[in-house]
C-alpha cells in the first residue's frame, strides 16, 4: 500500500479509486466529501456506517423497499423510482438545454439517462430475463474494452431528450409488467445470465433478485446524482 507522510493533499480528488483498507492517521479532514460504496468505516474509533445507512433510509424510504424480498415491495420501489424520475425530467424540460450541462466532470442528465438505458439492457434484460438481444444503441456503458462499444452500443450517437425519455419509458413499462407477474420463487432463482462475453461479466452466480436490486439501486443512485448536479447548476445561475 502506498504510504503518504506529511503530504499536502488539500483539494485532492480521488475518482473511481479502490481505497479498501486505507488508513488515515492523524489527518486533518474538514469540509470533505465521501461518496461511494462505504462499509466498515471507522472514524475516531467509532464505526459510522450504520449511522449513515440509517440516516439514508430515513431520508429515502425507497431504499428499504429496494432491499426487500417481497415482490409487492419491489413493485412499489420501481413505481416510486419511476415517479421520481418523471418529476426530474419535467424539471429538466423547464430549462431547455440543461440536460446537456455537466458539473465537476460528472455525467450530464442526458448521459445519466443513457447510462440507465444500458443498465436496463444489461442487468435486467440479460440477467433477469436471459436475453441475448443487442443492447439499445444509445446506451452508455463501461469505458473499458471489450465492453466499451460492444453488443450494439453506438458511441457516435447523440440522441435528444425526447428520444432518450421515450426509450426509458418503454423500459420502465417492461420492468413494471414483469414485476406485476414475478413471484418470490422466481426472484430467488439463479439469474439466467447468457453464457457469453457480454456485460456484466460478474453477474453469474447471482440470483434474479440480486440483479434486479442492481437495476433499482442504479436507478435510485443516479437519480440522486442527477438532482444534485441540477441543484448545483441552478445555484450557479442564481449567483
Amino acid at each position: 500500500m502506498t504510504r503518504y507522510v506529511d503530504e499536502d493533499l488539500h483539494g485532492a480528488e480521488f475518482r473511481e479509486c479502490d481505497l479498501t483498507g486505507a488508513r488515515l492517521i492523524g489527518v486533518v479532514m474538514q469540509d470533505a466529501v465521501i461518496d461511494g460504496l462505504v462499509t466498515n468505516l471507522v472514524v475516531n474509533g467509532v464505526e459510522v456506517t450504520g449511522y449513515v445507512e440509517a440516516e439514508l433510509d430515513r431520508r429515502y424510504p425507497v431504499r428499504v423497499l429496494i432491499r426487500s424480498e417481497e415482490p409487492a415491495d419491489l413493485r412499489e420501489a420501481a413505481r416510486q423510482l419511476h415517479a421520481a424520475w418523471a418529476a426530474t425530467i419535467a424539471r429538466i424540460r423547464r430549462t431547455p438545454g440543461i440536460e446537456r450541462r455537466s458539473v465537476n466532470d460528472e455525467w450530464s442528465a442526458a448521459q445519466t439517462l443513457r447510462h440507465l438505458v444500458f443498465v436496463h439492457d444489461s442487468w435486467f434484460r440479460r440477467c433477469c430475463l436471459g436475453s441475448t438481444e443487442l443492447f439499445t444503441p444509445m446506451g452508455i456503458g463501461p469505458d473499458v474494452e471489450p465492453y466499451r462499444g460492444a453488443h450494439g452500443i453506438d458511441r457516435s450517437l447523440d440522441p435528444d431528450l425526447d428520444e432518450i425519455v421515450g426509450v426509458r419509458e418503454a423500459q420502465a413499462a417492461e420492468l413494471e409488467r414483469w414485476l406485476d407477474q414475478v413471484t418470490a420463487e422466481q426472484l430467488t432463482a439463479p439469474a439466467p445470465v447468457p453464457d457469453d462475453d457480454v456485460w456484466p461479466p460478474y453477474a453469474r452466480g447471482r440470483s434474479v433478485q440480486q440483479c434486479l436490486r442492481t437495476v433499482l439501486n442504479e436507478t435510485f443512485e443516479h437519480h440522486n446524482f442527477c438532482t444534485r448536479d441540477l441543484d448545483l447548476i441552478d445555484n450557479q445561475a442564481a449567483d
